[in-house]
């Protein structure tokens, strides 16, 4: 798998423009038990209840009727099961996580691996949120060297409204057809965001949106915002600066430093618009203009 995944790499950077149109017969029965392996094995079970262990009990038939009913698109993901965790620091806010049965996590991981391949090669440097080799850490590196040895008189810190709960799938996709052209992949892409989710034994439809805690879910998130934001920013933004101006993104989260404050009015009015094309929306209580130097 991984001989292939490179191969996919080499052609996605070789030629920037080219849209890969064979790509699900990536996902077959050996790189399926090959993902199965990958799942940590005490993680929280699904809306079936079936943990890894119990999956694997008789894994070979289990992935056999999997692939079967991915080739005859019958495959159906099921709803996620919602929890609430406490947000780090802020014990009395919640965040909403959606787990994924153990079948739907190793579909996708595999859709993981297959669009991480393909997307690596196309995203920007100052994007580091669930990333090979970028972290937390790196993202705090790059801000600190701006802060250090760039001409930084402002930073925009800005927090897009529930983010993952308002994702366009429509946008979402368009975004995907960048690159990939697999009708059989896309679709399988659509079952994934349209699986729904479960809460207190009630049924949600899922319109919009890409549940966090998904296993795929911060790559999409990464391919929605590296065309959205990272490639806008890049292309209109920066060459009309009046000064230095860098992005720094992790995942949802991004700051933005100006040496100039006009600069940083603008890109944030802009933003603003930007975002309501693709059915974003700034959190007007959490994103400001922080005077720095």
């Amino acid at each position: 798998m991984k001989a292939k995944l490179n191969l996919i790499t080499e052609k996605a950077r070789q030629d920037k423009s080219l849209k890969f149109t064979a790509l699900i017969h990536h996902i077959n029965e050996d790189n399926l038990v090959a993902c199965y392996h990958e799942l940590v094995k005490d993680r929280a079970s699904g809306v079936d209840a079936v943990t890894v262990e119990e999956y694997g009990r008789e894994l070979e038939w289990n992935i056999f009727n999997l692939v079967e009913r991915l080739k005859s698109k019958t495959y159906k993901p099921k709803p996620v099961r919602r929890v609430y965790i406490p947000k780090a620091g802020k014990a009395s806010e919640k965040r909403g996580l959606g787990i994924p049965t153990v079948e739907d996590k190793i579909v996708q991981l595999m859709l993981k691996k297959i669009l991480e391949a393909i997307f690596e090669t196309d995203f920007k440097e100052c994007s580091h949120g669930f990333r090979p080799n970028r972290s937390c850490h790196t993202a705090i590196k790059a801000l600190d060297t701006e802060g250090m040895k760039e001409p930084v008189n402002f930073i925009v810190e800005v927090d897009i409204a529930k983010f993952f709960d308002t994702v366009s799938h429509y946008w979402l996709l368009r975004c995907l057809e960048e690159r990939v052209l697999d009708r059989n992949l896309l679709w399988l892409i659509r079952q994934t965001l349209k699986a729904g989710v479960m809460e207190d034994g009630e049924y949600q439809a899922s319109k919009t949106g890409t549940p966090q805690g998904g296993v795929v879910s911060p790559l999409l998130a990464n391919v929605y915002l590296h065309y959205v934001l990272d490639s806008w920013f890049e292309k209109i933004i920066k060459p009309k600066a009046r000064g230095h101006m860098q992005l720094i993104r992790y995942c949802d989260d991004f700051v933005v430093c100006c040496e100039s404050e006009q600069d940083a009015k603008e890109f944030l009015q802009s933003l603003v618009e930007r975002l309501s094309k693709f059915g974003l929306a700034v959190s007007p209580e959490k994103t400001k203009m922080i005077k720095f130097g």
